[in-house]
This record gives structure tokens, sequence and C-alpha cells, in this order.
């Protein structure tokens, strides 16, 4: 943005200023777009979602469901 300033101080042409704002507004928006990519593509395929300081977030304990075992009652 201070490019953009900078350009109308010096009295640049309305063509070079109109260009530098163009690009500025594209790289934010595919800056924005790429964030929301992975976000989408998790929640479409249901997985676990990004944690982009992190990498992906796993668990790490694993829950093992067993049956109770039935005791054996002996009537003696």
């Amino acid at each position: 943005m201070p490019d953009i300033i900078d350009l109308i101080a010096q009295d640049r042409k309305a063509s070079d200023i109109s260009k530098d704002i163009k690009d500025t507004l594209y790289n934010k928006a595919a800056e924005k777009i790429e964030t929301l990519r992975k976000e989408v593509s998790d929640s479409m395929f249901e997985t676990e979602p990004y944690n982009p300081k992190g990498g992906m977030e796993t668990e790490t304990e694993t829950e093992v469901d067993q049956e109770p075992e039935e005791e054996s009652q002996e009537d003696g």
C-alpha cells in the first residue's frame, strides 16, 4: 500500500497507479483463496482441520472399544 501512496505523491500516470492497485488486490485475494482452499477441501472430504501454525492436528491417543468379558460362575 505505501507503494501506491508513493506513486500518487510522485504524480505518476493514472494507468501505473491503477495497475499497482489491481496487482495489490489480486495478491491479497490470492492469499485468502489459498488459506480457504485447504479448509474447504478438508470439510468436503471430512478430514481433520488444518492448523497453519502446527500442520495437521493428529490424535495421539487411540480409543479401543473392548467388550467386557463375561465371567463364568460355577455352582459348586
